[in-house]
């Protein structure tokens, strides 16, 4: 059980550093954003590792906070990414 830990630990640690990479270089801002987006998934994972290793349900509120943020912050971006939710009403005046 300790080898699984150690190994989920390090693929998180190294999905992080690359997330980091994508934040930093990424081409465009919706390839930050998802990236970020995934970085709070990370942290979430990483928080619930720290939670199972050991052995206590105290940090489940930050769990709760952390999964919401993700959340409002994915459907804020999608709202306001350019082009979402155009309505043409046929009225140009």
């Amino acid at each position: 059980m300790n080898v699984v830990i150690w190994i989920c630990a390090g693929m998180l640690g190294l999905a992080a550093l690359l997330l980091l990479v994508r934040i930093t270089i990424g081409p465009t801002m919706l390839d930050r954003t998802v990236a970020v987006d995934v970085l709070i998934a990370v942290g979430i994972s990483s928080v619930a590792l720290e939670a199972a290793i050991n052995q206590h349900t105290s940090t489940l509120p930050l769990l709760l906070v952390l999964t919401l943020l993700g959340f409002v912050g994915s459907v804020s971006i999608a709202r306001f990414t350019k082009g979402s939710d155009v309505i043409d009403n046929g009225d140009h005046r």
